[in-house]
């Protein structure tokens, strides 16, 4: 994810980087086709990708100052406490920024351009880069309305927003 956070969505329609770092998981391969790369979960993302793996879309909150964050982290990034809980997040965002994608970063994703990369601002307030998925690129726009979904992605699954209509 780029921008604010790296974390929790993807970097092309099906997904790179994440929360925690890179790395090829999943994806069905075609043979003479490169797959594409997926998060690979680290300690501290793992209860993120273990939610997105159930369909739930989770952000740590900080016991001491009450606000959520998003990547996830060992310490809060707003007063620096270790006391951080895992809560559930309602999923409905707002688009922050997109960009239509017409040349893609990996041949994976040379079939599925133009693609829609985004950084939505979910209700609780952390940032997240993800895909907009079933939405036209001539349709998206700033401020648009949307929720996330998960997409099934080899052992873990991916969070992308659509939509929400």
């Amino acid at each position: 994810m780029t921008g604010t956070d790296r974390a929790g969505g993807a970097n092309g329609p099906a997904g790179r980087g994440g929360t925690g770092g890179t790395g090829s998981t999943g994806g069905a391969s075609v043979p003479g086709k490169p797959g594409k790369p997926g998060p690979t979960p680290v300690p501290a993302s793992e209860p993120f990708w273990a939610a997105a793996r159930r369909g739930e879309l989770l952000l740590q909150r900080c016991r001491g100052c009450g606000r959520h964050q998003h990547y996830p982290r060992v310490l809060c990034a707003h007063c620096w406490s270790e006391d951080l809980e895992w809560v559930r997040a309602g999923g409905r965002a707002r688009v922050w920024t997109y960009t239509v994608v017409h040349r893609p970063g990996h041949p994976a994703w040379a079939e599925d351009v133009p693609y829609l990369l985004a950084i939505v601002e979910l209700a609780e307030g952390p940032r997240l880069l993800t895909n907009l998925v079933r939405v036209d690129p001539a349709e998206a726009y700033v401020g648009m309305a949307v929720r996330a979904e998960f997409a099934p992605r080899g052992d873990t699954a991916l969070v992308r927003f659509a939509p929400d209509v």
